[in-house]
């Protein structure tokens, strides 16, 4: 059984949209698979609340195609476009630095959800990787909505990427400890986050009950 479409955010959809979301969540053979991933990545890029929930509501209607069909056109369409956008990713950066934190956002939710017998795509991990390097980069480091989002998304699938490539991981958490430790123009509460980070990370992504009532205190303060 599909989850009912009730549970996921289409309500800021008009009723013929939310039409559309609902039948292809439960049978999406019957609705232009295409269109459904424009529409699902045109409102991630929007709607941040959207953003961090769509991959779930992919990941209800590649199993509902694979159970009606056995097919994946759903995931094609969806993969393509998630490549046109990552290849314009420093134009969208440069033109709305909001609408490029939701792309990070979605795509990362769309790594964690969609699954191949249980481990992620492999075609997503280096471009997730280039993302959130791009994150780390100084000028980025300097914007509080960038660094929050790095911050969380690598809390979210963090310990999945370092699998995938524990290179990677050490490369961008170089980046990270130069950021932290070089940058003196860094805010004192994205430095805060940047500490916590690699404290989560060093812990086996973790922190112990006491450095989260330190971290989280202070940032609440």
């Amino acid at each position: 059984m599909a989850e009912s479409a009730k549970e996921y955010r289409i309500q800021s959809f008009d009723k013929e949209t939310q039409s559309l979301l609902k039948t292809a969540l439960k049978e999406p053979s019957k609705v232009d698979l295409n269109r459904v991933s424009t529409i699902i990545v045109d409102q991630s890029l929007k709607d941040h609340n959207f953003s961090k929930e769509a991959g779930r509501i992919c990941h209800t209607i590649v199993q509902a195609e694979a159970r009606e069909a056995g097919a994946s056109v759903f995931r094609h369409h969806l993969l393509n476009r998630l490549q046109q956008e990552f290849k314009a990713r420093e134009k969208t950066r440069c033109r709305s630095v909001q609408e490029w934190v939701h792309f990070v956002t979605f795509f990362c939710n769309i790594f964690d959800c969609l699954k191949v017998n249980n481990m992620p795509l492999m075609a997503l991990v280096h471009p997730v990787y280039d993302c959130l390097f791009r994150m780390a980069e100084p000028d980025s480091l300097l914007n509080k909505e960038e660094v929050d989002c790095l911050v969380l998304q690598l809390h979210h699938i963090g310990a999945q990427l370092e699998r995938m490539s524990t290179q990677r991981m050490d490369e961008l958490f170089c980046l990270l400890r130069d950021g932290f430790l070089l940058q003196e123009e860094l805010s004192s509460v994205s430095r805060l986050m940047l500490l916590e980070l690699l404290e989560f990370r060093a812990g086996g992504w973790s922190l112990s009950d006491t450095a989260h009532k330190y971290y989280y205190s202070e940032v609440g303060d």
